[in-house]
């Protein structure tokens, strides 16, 4: 029922659920798929595939929370992340999107971001923040259309988006996850890291 009205809301039969850490080289291939104009508005500068791979597996260590658009090959052709804020006393989490060419303009980006504000605001989150390239019109438009306030200084738009506001309207089903869940997610991502790194002995004091 959920997937069919995915289907019918974007036109693309798939399937929008959260990732697990077993399944981030999924979501290194989908960024590697990205063209290259893509791949620069998602990260604001040149992204080889060394970066993206150290990216990828940064995202299982840091409590990153990923939502994505599967689609019926069992690949991720869109995704929404939400990365924890540092421990300084003005940071904020920062959400990012990125959207393969064949399925813009049908509203998925919209129901990830939608999805993701959910997630945040059952974290106990007040506000987001959300960095882009100057030049990603899409990006832009969609920040705007959730509230985001943009500012535009040394070659990026940087803006905030406050969750205590009525998010526009989406017609879509929202992904329940439970502030429970969501930190469990994040412990468990955490807990996959710290044991890769302890089996590959990079997590060794110098």
């Amino acid at each position: 029922m959920y997937d069919a009205l995915i289907a019918d809301l974007t036109g693309s039969k798939g399937t929008i659920r959260s990732l697990i850490n077993q399944e981030l080289p999924l979501l290194r291939d989908h960024l590697l798929r990205l063209d290259a104009e893509s791949r620069r508005d998602r990260f604001n500068g040149y992204a080889d595939e060394g970066f993206i791979d150290r990216y990828a597996m940064k995202c299982g260590g840091d409590g990153t929370i990923i939502v994505a658009f599967f689609g019926e090959d069992g690949s991720v052709h869109a995704a929404a992340e939400l990365h924890q804020p540092d421990l300084s006393t003005d940071s904020l989490p920062e959400i990012a999107f990125s959207v393969e060419a064949h399925l813009r303009r049908k509203g998925i980006g919209s129901i990830l971001f939608k999805q993701l504000m959910e997630v945040a605001r059952s974290l106990g989150y007040e506000n987001l923040r959300i960095t882009t390239g100057a030049q990603n019109q899409a990006m832009r438009a969609l920040a705007n259309k959730f509230g985001a306030h943009l500012t535009f200084r040394q070659g990026e738009s940087t803006g905030t988006i406050d969750l205590n506001q009525e998010a526009p309207r989406v017609d879509a089903p929202t992904i329940e996850i439970p502030a429970g869940a969501a930190s469990a997610l994040i412990d468990f991502n955490q807990a996959c890291w710290n044991l890769f790194l302890r089996m590959s002995g990079l997590g060794r004091a110098a």
